[in-house]
């Protein structure tokens, strides 16, 4: 711990769990109030959409009352039965909101009439009357004619056009041209669920119309009039709802209508219908459980971004703290490395100072001290140059700075070298060897020699006193080379075998306090490679290590 607090790469638990914490309080904070505004904006959306709703409803209504019905105008008046039928087929059948049309067939002329309104010398009354729509029986369709009255009067409707109609004459201003805004407003009545409308007559015939109210004219002239009277059914208009998900139910109510069900479990708002229609309203309805859906609906997408952000979040706190834990571990292994390497270094240079100031401060030497002091500084400076030579070798390997001298080697010769030296170095060591298949191969003998040397050390390094074994096998298995060194020794955990090749990488043991610079299995690691082969390990705590390596034979 003391180097971990040395280093600088701390590990502040704490903080990581401080971060976790804000940024989950953070994150559920976002979705409260994420659902918070999907909840008002749904809830808003409710009242405000209605408005929509009306429009795409009325619609039809409105291109009825602006484009279809002016279309009277234009037969001048010279509407007959017959015509007006067809022409109340078209507009049933593409209104169904209009239930029956009432035709009246009608004139304006200077000579006063017994049914309808007589002004000074202006007289306006219907030549016949019909009725067309659905369920029409035939018999029913002529209610009225100057030969058969049949006891009908002509109503309301007519006579309130008709004083629509004399009060615009005898106002009119001859002088000026109305405008088409103004003559439709004067030639139209609506009222509830009904519509009455009068051919707008010629500019000429106005004229003539504000004449006869003053005086009799010379000539008897006749001008035709059409009126038709559209009575029109609110309930059915065809609702066109948008917002499925938001409006339950869309009803037609009239505008007095209250709902006997006032509980909190139903969202209701409402919109009066225009012009025609205005005694009845949309009266839109939802159940709270209903709106639920469509909240969720507009909050999940919202929700999914906040959750992305969230993760990215964990992400970038993640991978801060795992370079963090990296960079820690990394700075323990090279601290290790130089403390190691520093001691490698610093055993043989005393070893080799201490020879020295004995044979400086020795008056005099037999030949078995100069024997022994020779051999002393001869091993010692063996070790700092295979300890040199094994730093230089692996820089150049990594750094693919050598090439590969390939080289015939007889295997049972060089296995042999390999036990006599290592049995000769270390006398408790015992060694076996089995090789079938082959006799010889095409290889760089000094790297085979590193990669053998350093796996049959560890075997010896990290294995008890009794049982320093080491079985080595080669074996040539369909077309390539495979080496297996099995030891007896102590074993490698299983959560360390994925490290045991890094740099500087050192398993923690009573074996391995002292003399180790983590490079060892990494240099084999990249030797094989370099060989273009591969090395794999297998390993039981107190059982043993087999490293396997496998090379290309003779390539």
């Amino acid at each position: 711990m003391m180097l971990d607090k040395k280093s600088g790469y701390r590990k502040n638990f704490s903080l990581i769990v401080t971060f976790i914490v804000l940024t989950s309080i953070l994150f559920i904070l976002s979705l409260f109030l994420a659902f918070s505004f999907s909840k008002k904006s749904i809830e808003g959306a409710f009242v405000s959409e209605k408005v929509n709703i009306l429009e795409q409803t009325i619609k039809p209504y409105n291109d009825f009352f602006q484009n279809k019905m002016p279309e009277v105008s234009y037969y001048n008046g010279f509407l007959d039965s017959a015509t007006a039928s067809k022409f109340v087929d078209t507009i049933v059948l593409n209104y169904p909101f209009v239930s029956k049309v009432t035709f009246y067939d009608s004139e304006v002329k200077n000579i006063a009439v017994k049914d309808g309104m007589n002004v000074g010398h202006l007289s306006f009354g219907p030549k016949s009357i019909y009725q067309f729509g659905k369920g029409i029986l035939k018999d029913s369709i002529k209610l009225f004619s100057e030969t058969d009255r049949r006891g009908f009067k002509v109503g309301d409707d007519f006579n309130g056009m008709a004083y629509k109609l004399v009060i615009f004459v005898d106002q009119l201003d001859t002088s000026k041209v109305p405008s088409q805004e103004e003559l439709f407003t004067n030639f139209s009545v609506i009222k509830s669920n009904k519509i009455t409308y009068l051919n707008i007559p010629r500019r000429e015939d106005l004229k003539v119309y504000k004449q006869m109210i003053d005086k009799r004219l010379n000539t008897s002239s006749v001008y035709q009039q059409d009126m038709l009277v559209f009575q029109l059914d609110a309930y059915k208009l065809k609702i066109l709802n948008a917002r499925p998900l938001l409006y339950q139910n869309i009803a037609v109510k009239p505008l007095t209508y209250d709902p006997i069900d006032l509980s909190d479990e139903k969202m209701r708002t409402e919109i009066a219908l225009p012009g025609a229609f205005s005694d009845f309203k949309l009266y839109f309805t939802s159940s709270k459980s209903y709106i639920k859906k469509e909240i969720f609906f507009y909050f999940l997408p919202i929700a999914s971004v906040l959750l992305l952000v969230y993760g990215v979040l964990l992400l970038v706190g993640f991978l801060i703290f795992r370079n963090l834990n990296i960079n820690r571990k990394m700075f323990k292994l090279q601290y290790d490395f130089v403390n190691n390497l520093t001691h490698e270094f610093k055993t043989p240079v005393s070893v080799i100072k201490i020879a020295g100031n004995n044979i400086k401060s020795a008056q005099s030497l037999t030949e078995k001290e100069l024997k022994l002091y020779g051999r002393i500084l001869d091993e010692e400076a063996d070790k700092l140059n295979g300890l040199m030579n094994k730093l230089l070798a692996f820089t150049q390997i990594e750094n693919k700075a050598i090439k590969l001298n390939r080289e015939e080697v007889n295997i049972k010769d060089f296995i042999e070298s390999t036990i006599e030296s290592h049995t000769l170095k270390h006398p408790n060591f015992e060694i076996t060897s089995e090789i079938s298949g082959f006799k010889t191969f095409i290889t760089d003998p000094v790297l085979l020699g590193s990669l053998f040397d350093n796996l049959a050390e560890n075997a010896y390094k990290y294995s008890p006193p009794a049982q320093k074994k080491l079985h080595i096998s080669a074996k040539l298995i369909k077309g390539v080379l495979v080496f297996r060194f099995a030891d007896k020794g102590i074993g490698i955990p299983d959560n360390e075998l994925n490290n045991i090749f890094k740099k500087f990488f050192r398993i923690q043991n009573q074996y391995n306090q002292n003399g180790s610079v983590g490079l060892g299995l990494a240099f084999c690691k990249e030797l094989v490679n370099f060989m273009q082969g591969e090395i794999t390990v297998k390993s039981k705590i107190n059982k043993g290590t087999e490293f396997k390596i496998v090379l290309p034979y003779n390539n």
